[in-house]
This record gives structure tokens, C-alpha cells and sequence, in this order.
């Protein structure tokens, strides 16, 4: 079966009628990464023409509600949205190019980590962001084009 006849089952297994833009959305989605809404409006529209922004957002909107699809919002960064909604998984986030990873949970199954406190509540899930350095933007080369030293032994 291909991406685009699993996505149909996925929309109409999550209630949804099949769109055009819902599954042109939930396939660049179903790529991998974490898109921004311009990036997949940009692919949505290499698909299928003329699509707008709103368009993009409101197919989001019923995909993240359906269950379909997962945003983040890394600190200073725009929102991104991701497929990977069966499980429990964290991200690691660039401060240099803002490029986003994600990380399975170390410790098993959804929270996978436990505050010292649950004052009380009902624990679901856990939402770790690790930031850091990638290796792209850790070269030599790259931190010179930022203006970073160079430490030279």
C-alpha cells in the first residue's frame, strides 16, 4: 500500500473526510521532520497548486484534534508539527540552525519520567526539549561564518 492510500485510511479511520489538502498535509507530514507551517504550505502547494496558509493551519488544526498529528513549539522558535503521535518521545532542538530530532523515551512507556511531586495529578505524558549544538553548526566552519573564535592549540 502507498503513503498516499495508507493517509486516505488514516483520515477516514480518524473520522475525517479525505481532502485534497488533508492529504496532501498528512503526507508531507508522514515524511518525517518537524515542518513549519510555511515549509508545508510550500510542499502542499508543489502537490497541489494554489493552496493558502489558512488552508494549511485549519488542515492542522483537524489533524492535531484528530489525533493524527502532534505540534511542538521549541522555545523562539516557530510551531512544528510532526506525525509521530503513537508514543511518548522527546526532542532535541539547535540553538544554531534550529533543527529538531527526536529522541525515544530512555525509561519505557508514557510519562517515562515522574516528577518528584505529582501534586496530585494524573500523569499522561511527559514533554522533554533537550538544545544543544548540532554537528552542522558545531564545524569549524560554521562557527567562523557565525563569528565565533576559533580556539587554536
Amino acid at each position: 500500500m502507498s503513503r498516499i492510500d495508507e493517509n486516505r485510511e488514516r483520515l477516514r479511520s480518524a473520522g475525517l473526510r479525505v481532502t485534497n489538502p488533508r492529504l496532501a498535509v498528512l503526507t508531507e507530514l508522514t515524511r518525517g521532520g518537524h515542518p513549519t507551517v510555511d515549509s508545508l504550505a510550500d510542499a502542499v502547494r508543489a502537490r497541489l497548486g494554489a493552496v493558502s496558509t489558512q488552508a494549511v493551519y485549519d488542515v492542522l488544526g483537524v489533524l492535531v484534534e484528530s489525533g493524527l498529528a502532534r505540534v511542538i513549539e521549541p522555545a523562539g522558535s516557530a510551531r512544528r508539527y510532526e506525525a509521530r503521535v503513537a508514543d511518548n518521545h522527546h526532542h532535541l532542538v539547535c540553538r544554531g540552525c534550529g533543527q529538531v530530532e527526536d529522541v525515544d523515551c530512555a525509561t519505557g512507556e508514557a510519562p517515562c519520567l515522574v516528577p518528584a511531586d505529582t501534586y496530585g495529578f494524573t500523569l499522561e505524558e511527559a514533554e522533554v526539549t533537550w538544545w544543544g549544538t548540532c554537528s552542522a553548526c558545531a564545524s569549524p566552519s560554521a562557527r567562523s561564518q557565525r563569528g565565533v573564535p576559533q580556539i587554536v592549540e
